[in-house]
Order: structure tokens, then sequence, then C-alpha cells
């Protein structure tokens, strides 16, 4: 057993990732070298999903671009058959064709924990070779440890009815989380009050600032008023990360849980100054495995972020399986999408979803939705022109012209907000507003598109 002071060394290298490998052999030992698991077969099909009504209101103002995935099939040598998927426009790895071609006639036990070929055919392998083994993909993993992991429901910020409304379709399908994003252009008063009053005390809410809230002697006062309300459980980087005493300062003032993404500021310091209550974790196998492992070694939570949809969720219900402190509920973004590419849903009960003990992921693809959905990869990154409206109650009007959330979060971290953009006020609301066809909405898109700007 290391040192704690040995963790605090190798936190950042993700060096604990040869660890996860020794896990491999003790599922089924010598037959991994077998012929049964070469790669015959690798097909990959693109499909562009709808987004239920709530969703698609929230993802159609910020990330259009979320409905295309592509879905992996690898064929072994065994003549199993293994599934996964990239969300091609928010991924931590894209598979590329040489990435596919390389991978043809090789071993896949011997790549399969290579996180450089990409989220869809990384997944794919892993599921075919434990449906080669006869094993769950957890065993490929590590020992269990949980027989269930918790969830969270997502949307990104919403307006305030269909935030109240998110929250009473996860309750009733049986989360207890829901996670969304806070932003300076929604009120966010407005927005928890209205959750709450529709969901029980057991049902918690946890805000991603992404920064937004700047430093802690602005932010503080407003997270502290939130979480007057105990259906408010964790904050994510409320303001950036990087900032380790204004996060020190957050995490020690606050009765509610301080999330930051792994990676920034060093896990070292997170652990020695307290910048944080826990760790948002994802990436590839070998990258997820070695820091959740380390998290378990310095006693700090995480949730699973694995972004897609039911299949990326499945995947992440193993690594729930193995990790002991994958404790607060995973986030997937599943919940998103209208089309399930499951033939069976993942069941949430009491906010908690069984881990497959069944080969494999324990899930498998509905290729009749797969084929409804079927469409061409596009070239780049679908980018549809939207105007975003935002406004104040005095009358003020701010413009957004395309581009993502991302694009806009950079805006406001990175612009003098004192004076130009406003802080976090009540009030504010947000709207996509709908091409007309008329002059003004042109005129106003294309000034938008090239600078945001505020009319005062």
């Amino acid at each position: 057993m290391f040192a704690r002071r040995d963790f605090l060394k190798i936190m950042a290298t993700g060096s604990l990732a040869v660890g996860c490998q020794a896990f491999f052999p003790r599922a089924w030992g010598a037959a991994a070298s077998s012929k049964y698991f070469a790669i015959k077969d690798i097909k990959r099909t693109t499909v562009k999903l709808p987004y239920r009504p709530a969703p698609e209101r929230a993802m159609d103002r910020e990330l259009p671009h979320w409905r295309w995935i592509e879905i992996f099939e690898v064929k072994l040598g065994s003549g199993k058959v293994g599934i996964g998927e990239t969300l091609l426009h928010y991924t931590w790895g894209v598979t590329e064709d040489d990435d596919v071609k390389s991978a043809m006639g090789k071993n896949a036990v011997d790549i399969m924990w290579d996180d450089s070929i990409g989220a869809g055919l990384q997944m794919a392998i892993f599921d075919a070779v434990a449906r080669t083994a006869e094993v769950p993909v957890h065993r490929l993993l590590g020992d269990q440890v949980h027989q269930t992991t918790p969830l969270s429901w997502w949307n990104i910020d919403t307006s305030v009815e269909d935030m109240a409304s998110e929250c009473r379709q996860a309750y009733k399908e049986g989360y207890l989380a829901y996670k969304t994003k806070g932003r300076p252009w929604f009120d966010l008063w407005k927005q928890v009050e209205a959750a709450v009053a529709v969901v029980p005390p057991e049902f918690k809410i946890d805000m991603d600032f992404n920064g937004t809230l700047l430093d802690a002697r602005r932010g503080l006062p407003i997270l502290l008023d939130l979480e007057r309300h105990e259906h408010i459980d964790i904050y994510e980087s409320p303001i950036p990360q990087v900032d380790v005493k204004g996060n020190r300062k957050i995490t020690n003032a606050t009765r509610v849980g301080v999330a930051l993404h792994y990676g920034t500021p060093s896990p070292q310091v997170c652990v020695r100054e307290r910048v944080c209550d826990g760790f948002v974790i994802g990436g590839g196998a070998q990258r997820t495995m070695a820091r959740g492992i380390t998290c378990g070694q310095v006693d700090l939570p995480f949730w699973l972020q694995l972004v897609g949809s039911g299949i990326t969720a499945a995947f992440s219900l193993h690594f729930g399986a193995v990790l002991s402190h994958a404790r607060w509920p995973a986030v997937n973004c599943h919940q998103l999408y209208a089309a399930n590419l499951l033939t069976q849903p993942i069941v949430v009960q009491k906010g908690r979803a069984d881990v497959p003990d069944v080969p494999g992921l324990g899930y498998d693809l509905d290729r009749d939705v797969m084929e409804k959905y079927r469409v061409d990869k596009p070239k780049k990154r679908p980018d549809p022109p939207r105007l975003i409206m935002t406004t104040w109650p005095d009358g003020r009007r701010m413009y957004h012209g395309s581009g993502d959330a991302v694009g806009r979060v950079n805006f406001v971290l990175h612009t003098a907000i004192d004076g130009e953009i406003p802080y976090y006020e009540r009030g504010v609301d947000t709207k996509l507003v709908p091409n007309d066809g008329s002059d003004e909405w042109q005129r106003l898109y294309l000034k938008a598109r090239e600078k945001p700007f505020l009319v005062k």
C-alpha cells in the first residue's frame, strides 16, 4: 500500500493506470492471448438522435451538435460483437480512420487500454472482449465493490419552467439528483425556487458554474443564498479552478460539496490545501481508472462524467462498480435523447441503477433505432445560425450569435464584466430568437456572430 505522500506525487501523472491492467488476467488467465480475441471487423454508423422537448429547447440554443453520434461494432475471432459510441462533437477522444485501420487484426486485449484509439472504438473493444470471456465489463476493470451506482439527470441551463419540469420528470423516473449549469443569463434564484417546489428534499440539485461566478468575493453571497434550500448539494467549478485561495475559501464557507475537474489545480494541491471536496472524472478507460483509484486512496469522492447516449451510460456503470469513491451521481447525459439506442432502458430506482452482471456491457444495441436515425457523418461540427437574446428587467439586452456554450462561457471569463456584461442578477432571462427571415434578424445575427454585444 502506498503512503499518502506517495499518492500526492503521482496523482497528476496517471501512473497508477498500469495497475489497472493487472486486474485483467484474473478474469480468464492465459485465454486472453488466443485467436478468439483477434479483431476481425469494425463497423461504424453515424446517427442523429432527436432530443426530448425540454432539452431540445435548451440544446438547440447552446449545443445542437450533440445530436451526432458515431456507433462502433467490433467483431472478434470468437464471433462476439461489442458496441461503443462517440459523441462526435463532445468527447475526450474521437476515433480516427487511422485508429480503425491500425486496430484491424490485432489482439483486442493488447489495445483495449490504449485511450488514444478514441471513445467509441475503446468502448466496443471492451464490450467484445468481455462478451468473449463471458464476464461483465467490470471484471476487466477490477474487483466489484458496488452492486449499484448513483446516476444524475442532466440538462444544460434552461428556462425556469423547464428546469422545474425536468426535475419533476427526473424524480418520476427514479432519479434523486439533477445537474445543470449556473449561468449569469438566467435567474438562478427563480430556477432553484421553481425546482425545489416540485420535488421532495431528498432530491438533490447540483450546479456547474464553469467558473462564471468569477471570484469568491462576488460568488460566495450567491452560493450561500442558494444553499438555504436543502436540495442544493454540489457546486462544480464555482470560480476559475486555478484560483486556489478563492476555491479554498468557498469550500470552507459552504455546507455544499465543491467539485473540480481532476487536474487543475494539481490534485496534490487540491488535497493539501482542501481546495475542493471531490472531483469530476472522465476520459478513457486507463485515465478514468487511474484517477478513480487515486481518489480512493486519498478518500475523496467523485462523479463519473462519461457523456453520450445509453451506450456510454451503460459503460459508465461498470466503472462505478469497481471504483470505491464513485459516490457522487454519475453524469452521462443520456436522458437528453428521445430515442434509446439500447434495446432496454437503464432503470433507475431510488437514485441508483443496477450494475449489469451478464457478459459485456449488459445491454444490446437497438439496430432498428440505429437504422432509423442513420445519417452521413458531418465533415465538420454542425453550427446552424442562431440568435440568442438575454434580457434584464430594466430593458438591457445582450445578443449572442451561434457558437456554443463553451464559447459563451469563455466570453464571460475573458471579458471585463464590470460595466460591460451584467453579473448574476435577478429577473434575467434568455431565449433563442426565431429566424423570421427579416432584415432585422439577419442584421442582429451577423453583428452578434462577430462579437456578442450589450444594448443598454
